[in-house]
């Protein structure tokens, strides 16, 4: 799951970071009534999208197609973008109607953008210099890697041309972090010219550990972290992903997910945990496990189709996650065959076919279903089926499957 900035630096300062204060607002008078909230003469509004670049971002409504591939490619180009600087209370108006509601596109969203519904509105703060600073999941080591870099948010440039000038300490997560890497860290990037500066980034790299561990994060980001003429650092952007696989433990914090970024068909098979992924093809496929999965979709395409979808049901699905997966997949007006493909292990054959009559029976599928069946209570599978007097073409193996089911579409 990922957080918005406003969500992210909540966390962050309740677990004792320096945030500046800031307020999410998703209209113009919100906007205002932040920005009087915070006082001073200075502010800045931010677009809350799931994607980096958005200062450098721009608007699809307004921008042109000249401007746009400039984007894409990371360039300035003329106009606003997502992260707009504001010195008067009209300024942070024309700023919230420039960005509410509209499209916009960075180098991570892609030509479509994403249409931003929430802005935040912080204070201006004193920059004498930025530092990026982030812990993350190291997969092939098994450990937290603390990563930390100069230029804040043009690390994706600096980590490109000057590679050595990127910090990284592996974190065993037994053990913790340690104090002499805390320091090896700030030496490395010269943050210990001043002891206030030392002090305060050795506090913030352990707290952004800390709270990695704590709420099972895969990252926490902090682009940029500055620092003030007096030394103080502060997290000024942040950006969070928390491991779903987690969500058991942090309800709370899940509840709060903003899943309108989310494909449609993805946000709904996560509320029965199903692993659902949309693709370009026209074959849907309801399979039981990843490697399966993938090897459906790879036979399809041999045999001159293409998958629609990837859903892998898990290894012990219910009646009811079949239902769902099955309404899911005809749902999509691009679906022009079904091919349900189960070998049944933990999961039984069964099983899958009462969920599958349940699912024709409920929405009345107008698509061909072909079925492979193979396993655990196979030929009981089998004959539900055949005795449901339902339109479902059954096949013998993994091959005659696909053929079948690229033939149902007329290929």
């Amino acid at each position: 799951m990922k957080l918005h900035e406003y969500q992210a630096k909540e966390l962050l300062a309740k677990e004792g970071v320096t945030v500046p204060v800031g307020y999410p607002a998703t209209t113009v008078e919100g906007a205002l009534d932040a920005a009087k909230k915070i006082g001073g003469g200075f502010w800045v509004v931010k677009a809350q999208v799931h994607a980096g670049g958005r200062g450098k971002g721009r608007f699809k409504e307004v921008a042109s197609a000249a401007d746009l591939a400039l984007v894409l490619e990371g360039k300035d180009a003329p106009g606003k973008g997502g992260v707009i600087l504001c010195r008067s209370m009209e300024e942070v108006e024309s700023a919230a109607k420039t960005i509410l509601g509209n499209t916009l596109v960075t180098k991570q969203t892609g030509i479509d953008g994403i249409v931003v519904q929430t802005i935040y509105v912080t204070g201006g703060a004193d920059i004498a210099s930025e530092i990026y600073a982030s812990v993350l999941l190291d997969r092939q080591t098994h450990k937290m890697l603390l990563m930390v870099a100069p230029g804040g948010t043009d690390i994706e440039e600096i980590a490109e041309e000057n590679p050595d000038a990127v910090s990284k300490i592996w974190i065993d997560p037994i053990t913790g972090v340690g104090g002499w890497q805390l320091r090896e860290v700030c030496f490395q990037q010269g943050l210990n010219s001043n002891k206030t500066t030392m002090r305060g980034s050795m506090k913030l790299f352990k707290q952004l550990y800390d709270v990695a561990m704590k709420y099972d994060a895969e990252m926490v980001e902090i682009n940029p972290m500055s620092i003030d003429s007096e030394g103080n650092v502060c997290a000024l952007d942040a950006k969070m992903s928390i491991d779903a696989n987690a969500s058991f433990r942090h309800k709370a914090l899940f509840a709060q997910e903003d899943v309108s970024e989310k494909d449609a068909y993805e946000a709904e098979a996560e509320k029965f945990d199903l692993n659902f992924i949309k693709l370009d093809g026209n074959i849907g496929c309801m399979v039981n496990g990843a490697g399966l999965a993938m090897s459906t979709m790879d036979i399809i395409q041999r045999e001159g189709g293409e998958p629609a979808n990837f859903l892998d049901v898990g290894g012990g699905a219910k009646k009811e996650q079949i239902m769902a997966a099955l309404k899911i997949i005809s749902s999509d007006p691009a679906v022009e065959a079904i091919l349900v493909n189960i070998f049944g292990g933990i999961m039984r054959c069964d099983v899958i076919a009462e969920g599958v009559i349940a699912a024709i029976q409920d929405v009345g599928l107008t698509v061909p279903l072909i079925v492979r069946l193979a396993g655990t209570n196979e030929k009981l599978g089998k004959k539900l089926l055949d005795e449901s007097g339902l339109a479902v073409i059954t096949a013998e193996n993994l091959a005659d499957a696909a053929k079948k089911s690229v033939a149902a579409i007329g290929k």
